[in-house]
């Protein structure tokens, strides 16, 4: 299976050891606010990447009004404009939506990777309602940063 520009190969030993930022979302549409916490990420903890997760379909949004994801990639990578930030659709290869099944996925296929969740502080407030929310926090590293509103 091929990669995207700029997408991971699912399995590539390529990041084994690498500090790896996840920053999940719709990005409908991206912004810099995911940007700033990704570069903040980088900068802050030290990370080798950040992987943005542009989800088909975040399952506490409602889908009307969504664009189409190969478009939301499109602007995430007008957005992102950082070698170290790599716009993915890995949880349409994988399957999954739901944060905690993606986190478990990526440890599968990519052992030896360590991943730290990262979010921006206005997020905070949606937490209760990830699915096994407590298990996420359990298996990886999280990172809030605060960002201004966008």
């Amino acid at each position: 299976m091929t990669a995207g520009k700029g997408e991971p190969l699912p399995g590539s030993p390529l990041f084994r050891g690498l500090r790896v930022g996840l920053l999940g979302g719709s990005f409908n549409p991206a912004h810099d606010g995911h940007r700033y916490v990704s570069t903040e990420a980088l900068r802050r903890l030290g990370l080798d990447e950040v992987w943005w997760l542009v989800s088909p379909q975040n399952p506490l949004k409602p889908a009307a009004g969504m664009a189409p994801l190969a478009e939301r990639l499109a602007g995430a990578r007008a957005v992102a404009r950082h070698p170290r930030i790599r716009i993915t659709a890995l949880e349409a290869r994988l399957g999954t939506t739901w944060t905690i099944d993606t986190i478990v996925a990526l440890g599968r296929r990519f052992p030896g990777t360590r991943f730290v969740w990262l979010m921006g502080a206005d997020n905070l407030v949606q937490i209760p309602r990830w699915r096994d929310w407590s298990s996420i926090f359990n298996r990886i590293a999280i990172a809030v940063i605060a960002r201004a509103p966008y």
